[in-house]
């Protein structure tokens, strides 16, 4: 038995939040005649099955304590949610970005870097992770204090 378009867009958010674009780019193999994927979708959205804001607060719930805001900005921008959702998101991460970074790396290191190419593989480690350089200088140079 095969799955209509809106049953298998169903099956996908049940799973977890989806933007539009990402339910289009997985739906569009399977759409039988043109419009008809568009049709369904204007549906859920119209149902509020599909909230932008909604996949921005998830992504951000899972994500926000392992990595910086310009890597939560780079997830939410590949998921196609709109610029002013994006920011607002990001905007709101920011307050807490010193403390989460600090405690990513209180994770992976136990000691600051006793000499500067460790303290440049530590920065290196949460420039991966999304942080800021600024937010990078304020956790190294307050490990090195402590």
């Amino acid at each position: 038995m095969t799955l209509s378009l809106k049953g298998r867009a169903l099956r996908y958010l049940s799973a977890r939040e989806h933007s539009r674009s990402e339910l289009e780019r997985k739906l569009a193999p399977h759409e039988e005649s043109p419009g008809q994927l568009a049709q369904v979708l204007d549906d859920l959205q119209a149902k509020d099955f599909i909230s932008e804001q909604r996949v921005a607060d998830s992504v951000v719930h899972r994500k926000a304590a392992r990595f910086g805001a310009a890597r939560l900005r780079y997830e939410l921008q590949s998921k196609g949610l709109g610029a002013q959702v994006v920011t607002d998101a990001v905007d709101a991460l920011k307050a807490s970005e010193f403390e989460r970074a600090s405690l990513i790396w209180r994770k992976k290191f136990a000691v600051p870097g006793i000499d500067g190419a460790a303290r440049a593989k530590q920065a290196r480690f949460l420039a991966g992770r999304g942080f800021s350089g600024d937010v990078i200088r304020r956790v190294i140079a307050r490990l090195e204090e402590d």
